[in-house]
C-alpha cells in the first residue's frame, strides 16, 4: 500500500510513518522542513525503500501541486491520504481576547491544508476500488461536545469533520472510505506533557483504518482510532 502522510516529522505523524513502514507499506512522509527531520531520517534508514521524506507545507498549494504532479508523472498511485498536519494556537485566549490572525492561521493549516491535499492528490487514488482518506480530527470538533474555549482549534476541526462528510458522499460510490479520526489526547508538542496517551497508542488503529481492516458503518465518518462512532 502507498500512503502520503502530512506533519510526519514528529508526534502522531512520526508514529504513523513508523507503523506503516513496519507493515511493509511505502510512505511519502511530508514535512515542512526536511532539514529538521532527524528522527524521520533515522527511521528512513531503518526501513530502506519504504520511506521517502518530501517537502510538503500544507499551506503552500503550489508545492502540493508540484509533488502530486511529480508522482503522477512517475506513474505512482496513492492508496491512502492521511491529513495529520495541524496547529493549536491561541488556546489561552478568551473569546474577548481572540486574535483573528490565530483563527485564520489555524483554518489555513487545519482545514484548507487537507482540502488542498485532497484537491491535488485525489487523482492519484484508484478510480475504483479500495482507498482511504483519513483526516486527523478531534472530539473538540463535535457539536454535541462543544465547550467554551479553544475557539480556533475547535472550529477548525468542526469544519474538517464537515469536509470529511462531504468527501464521504463524493467518494463512497467509488468504493473509497473517508474518516475524520479523533486519536485521543496525546503527549505531543500540541497535546502537552499532561496528556493521557503516547502518540504511538492510536497509530496502529489509524493505519488499520487506512488499510480497511476496521469495518465501520459506511455512513459514520467521525470515529475514534478504533473505528468507534463519535457524536457529531
Amino acid at each position: 500500500m502507498n500512503l502520503i502522510i502530512t506533519g510526519a516529522n514528529r508526534g502522531l505523524g512520526l508514529m504513523l510513518v513508523l507503523e506503516a513502514a513496519k507493515r511493509g507499506h511505502t510512505v511519502w512522509a511530508g514535512v515542512r522542513k526536511v532539514s529538521e527531520s532527524g528522527s524521520l531520517k533515522d527511521m528512513a534508514r531503518q526501513y530502506p525503500g519504504k520511506i521517502e521524506i518530501v517537502p510538503l507545507d500544507v499551506t503552500n498549494e503550489e508545492g502540493i501541486s508540484s509533488l502530486a504532479e511529480r508522482l503522477h508523472k512517475e506513474g505512482r498511485s496513492i492508496d491512502s491520504i492521511i491529513n495529520n498536519a495541524a496547529v493549536l494556537i491561541g488556546r489561552e485566549h478568551s473569546l474577548e481576547e481572540l486574535q483573528i490572525a490565530d483563527l485564520e492561521r489555524t483554518m489555513d493549516v487545519n482545514v484548507y491544508g487537507p482540502i488542498r491535499m485532497v484537491k491535488h492528490f485525489m487523482r492519484l487514488l484508484p478510480s475504483h476500488g479500495s482507498s482511504t482518506i483519513v483526516n486527523v480530527s478531534s472530539a473538540s470538533g463535535s457539536f454535541e461536545r462543544a465547550y467554551g474555549g479553544d475557539y480556533s482549534y475547535a472550529i477548525s476541526k468542526a469544519a474538517l469533520n464537515l469536509f470529511s462528510q462531504q468527501l464521504h458522499h463524493l467518494l463512497e460510490p467509488k468504493g473509497s472510505r473517508v474518516y475524520a479520526v479523533h486519536p485521543g489526547w496525546l503527549r505531543t508538542d500540541m497535546g502537552g506533557p499532561q496528556a493521557t496517551n503516547d502518540p504511538s497508542m492510536p497509530a496502529p488503529g489509524i493505519i488499520d483504518l487506512a488499510e480497511g481492516k476496521i469495518e465501520c458503518e459506511r455512513a459514520n465518518v467521525f470515529v475514534d482510532h478504533n473505528g468507534k462512532t463519535l457524536p457529531r
